[in-house]
């Protein structure tokens, strides 16, 4: 398998997801195709099965959790801030929305909604078990 080390010369952040689940792989997919940045760069959404994690500064258990946002600074958040961070890079009104759920309340509820929604991901339309968490 080849692997992907980020490049510290990288022009662009890193949206780093699940890519054997099918689930993660659709949603993904969807929100990328909405969060378009004409004539602007887009972030690169990368399965973390071809990505060197340690040379991005996380591990694969965490990668398996959440997925994560690689700043161009080399800076990682996950989970719902991620998606925050992934919105507010594709700017406009996304960038609204990103900021939005930056917000300590919103942020905690999102946060607790991503939560479920990725514990029971191989629970949802287009999923498989491939798709559960590893156990704790």
């Amino acid at each position: 398998m080849n692997r992907i080390a980020p490049d510290p010369d990288r022009q662009v952040p890193w949206l780093i997801f699940d890519g054997d689940c099918a689930f993660c792989t659709t949603c993904v997919n969807w929100i990328t195709e909405r969060l378009r940045r004409p004539g602007r760069p887009e972030a690169r959404a990368v399965p973390w099965q071809f990505t060197d994690l340690t040379a991005a500064g996380t591990t694969p258990e965490r990668a398996q959790r959440e997925v994560l946002w690689l700043d161009l600074r080399g800076e990682i958040t996950g989970g719902a801030a991620a998606v925050a961070a992934w919105l507010r890079y594709a700017g406009g009104p996304y960038r609204v929305l990103g900021t939005l759920l930056r917000l300590p309340v919103v942020a905690q509820v999102a946060s607790a909604g991503y939560r479920l929604i990725a514990a029971n991901r191989h629970r949802l339309p287009g999923a498989s078990p491939a798709c559960a968490l590893p156990p704790r």
